[in-house]
């Protein structure tokens, strides 16, 4: 039975680091590696997010975020303006230097709108709520963990997809198979068409008792050509 496994490891190219854990089995002890006491879920805190571009380009971005009482708020500076996006619940409130009365000219300006600032809370609570947003209703884990060379370093490989009514990418994790801490992650739209872009995770910062990558580096995965770095920081700018 050994070498019988040994051979279907080697016929498929995925070695043997996979085999002997299940999908949910892989998610559990990644959640326990970044989020050990669970406090994910009582998530109270501030950090800041600087947006690096290939042009040299910086952002810098204040987010806030309350999960107890379903807040979010997201801070930045544009063209010497302060403006706010805060969701709380479903409840939307845009402001430009302290004001919520705004035109439709420089919300078109500044680009904000109430869609907007529903897809910016998901965004940010998604990926730094990752591994354990992969517990929330709609995620669809794989339970075939194979073990995959992803950029000259082996992981293991976590495939999530998503309900029809909550998403249509498909998406793989890369985690350590010693530590089991989340190094990358992948998306596609049509996998078959290479779409979609890659993440590499560097670093951590521990915010709230959670592990969070300090640095995000984004990419294409059709060409590889990078798209930006967003860095992490526990200290609001």
């Amino acid at each position: 039975m050994k070498y019988l496994l040994m051979l279907v490891c080697f016929v498929h190219a995925t070695g043997c680091l996979g085999q002997g854990i299940s999908g949910s089995e892989l998610l559990d002890k990644a959640i326990e590696y970044h989020d050990p006491k669970d406090n994910w879920h009582s998530f109270k805190n501030d950090f800041s997010v600087i947006m690096e571009t290939p042009k040299g380009d910086k952002r810098k971005s204040r987010i806030n975020i309350d999960l107890p009482a379903s807040s979010f708020k997201l801070t930045t500076n544009k063209a010497g303006k302060t403006i706010e996006q805060i969701m709380v619940k479903d409840t939307c409130i845009l402001k430009i230097d302290g004001a919520a009365i705004i035109s439709e000219k420089d919300r078109a300006s500044h680009n904000i709108s109430c869609e907007r600032a529903k897809k910016m809370r998901d965004y940010y609570t998604y990926l730094y709520g990752l591994p354990m947003k992969l517990k929330d209703p709609g995620a669809l884990v794989d339970p075939l963990v194979e073990t995959k060379t992803f950029k000259d370093k082996k992981y293991l490989t976590l495939k999530v997809t998503y309900s029809e009514d909550v998403g249509r990418d498909t998406w793989y994790f890369y985690f350590d198979p010693t530590s089991y801490a989340m190094k990358a992650y992948q998306f596609f739209h049509d996998e078959s068409k290479n779409d979609g872009e890659y993440i590499v995770l560097s670093g951590e910062e521990i915010i709230s008792n959670v592990k969070m990558p300090k640095k995000r580096a984004w990419f294409y995965n059709k060409n590889d050509q990078y798209l930006g770095t967003d860095i992490l920081s526990k200290t609001p700018h």
